[in-house]
């Protein structure tokens, strides 16, 4: 099969939008893809889409993906819309890969939208719980923060933790994002704040919850062949993994962890040919601050119990051995449901072709992005690798 690549990306701001539409924001960042291509792309080129959305609020449930290529010129090309909750971005860029890679494009638009703050806390509520088990969870009362901190409670039980672990991730993730002109929420906060937050969830706090977000991200994903008349900048796709697992938490075999995000790691790093010592930085889904702690380890970063020390250590700050989030992640930079994790892909192809601005890494080869859809029903994860153009 050919090789997939990254061409190009792009993302809106994420925040607060009552100006903007989801058509409006989507336009906004398909034209920023192809900006970054220098311009030397046009929609001709396109052969496919796919597109990631939940459709939150019920706005155009139905043929969502056309609606919005159709309205930024992508007449008469095939679209097909995604929905795997949080991770439809995520799972737009692996059907993207595939399309190229099995030889039917060349080159496809994998973008993500949501609109989620235009309704009320009720309503917003009652979005993100479409997304958990109906009868055992939404049914009885149980929250999207809810269920996350059934999570957070079962870790710090079992291996002797506080909060504090988790008031870390905020903090790292909001010195982040306060260098991200995209993020949601671009402000820093110190460890005293992030203990003090307003209880939501125990014992989950307003600073270890993502907002929710208006905002869209797209990212041009080409074959070999295409490359042969483009000059342009490019990251590999060097691998692909993706698990699912029971919706429902009381389910499955684990409440420490998410057995689908390992699972997809370790096909993703088996199709990369790497181990996770072989990454040099990652964005992962940092839904609930719990979500990025069991991350590092569901990830290989570390042995189980030890995603504390990571964070106490500094090791996955900007500046560590193995920066994680450096977006701000969900946390900061924001959640529009379905382009998260397209915005992940923006943010490496950023990282990896020097342009990240303030938050620029030194010199990465390698990022990977980890896409959650739920509590953990669904799991993607790309590694990337820096190609220099010839």
């Amino acid at each position: 099969m050919t090789e997939a690549y990254v061409i190009g990306a792009g993302q809106t701001p994420f925040g607060a939008f009552p100006d903007e539409s989801y058509r409006s924001l989507f336009q906004r960042a398909y034209e920023s893809a192809l900006e970054s291509t220098d311009g030397t792309i046009d929609s001709d080129a396109v052969d496919e889409a796919v597109i990631g959305t939940l459709g939150v609020g019920g706005r155009q449930l139905g043929l969502s993906g056309p609606a919005v290529t159709e309205h930024v010129g992508l007449e008469g090309v095939p679209c097909t819309r995604v929905e795997n909750a949080c991770a439809a971005g995520g799972y737009a860029v692996r059907q993207a890969v595939q399309a190229v890679r099995s030889g039917m494009a060349d080159l496809v638009v994998a973008g993500g939208f949501e609109v989620m703050t235009d309704m009320s806390g009720d309503l917003t509520k009652y979005w993100l719980g479409v997304s958990g088990e109906t009868e055992w969870e939404r049914l009885t009362g149980t929250t999207f923060a809810g269920v996350y901190a059934q999570m957070a409670s079962a870790y710090m039980d079992r291996y002797g933790v506080d909060t504090e672990p988790f008031s870390r991730v905020a903090v790292k993730n909001h010195a982040n994002g306060a260098k991200n002109p995209n993020a949601h929420l671009g402000f820093t906060c110190s460890l005293e704040d992030a203990e003090g937050g307003a209880p939501v969830a125990d014992p989950l706090n307003l600073y270890h919850c993502c907002p929710t977000s208006d905002g869209a991200a797209v990212a041009l994903v080409a074959s070999e062949e295409f490359l042969e008349d483009y000059d342009g900048e490019r990251i590999r796709v060097a691998g692909v993994g993706a698990s699912s697992d029971p919706v429902g938490l009381a389910d499955r075999d684990t409440y420490t962890g998410i057995p689908a995000s390992e699972r997809a790691a370790e096909t993703a790093y088996e199709m990369a040919g790497i181990g996770p010592d072989d990454v040099d930085f990652a964005e992962v889904h940092d839904c609930f601050a719990i979500a990025e702690v069991l991350a590092y380890e569901d990830l290989g970063f570390c042995e189980r119990g030890e995603a504390p020390s990571l964070l106490e250590n500094g090791t996955t700050d900007l500046d560590g051995d193995l920066p994680v989030n450096p977006s701000g992640g969900l946390k900061s930079k924001g959640h529009p449901i379905g382009a998260t994790g397209t915005g992940q892909v923006a943010e490496v192809f950023k990282q990896l072709t020097g342009n990240a601005g303030d938050r620029q890494l030194d010199d990465p080869q390698r990022g990977l992005t980890h896409n959650v859809g739920g509590s953990g029903g669904a799991a993607v994860v790309h590694v990337f690798e820096r190609v220099m153009a010839e």
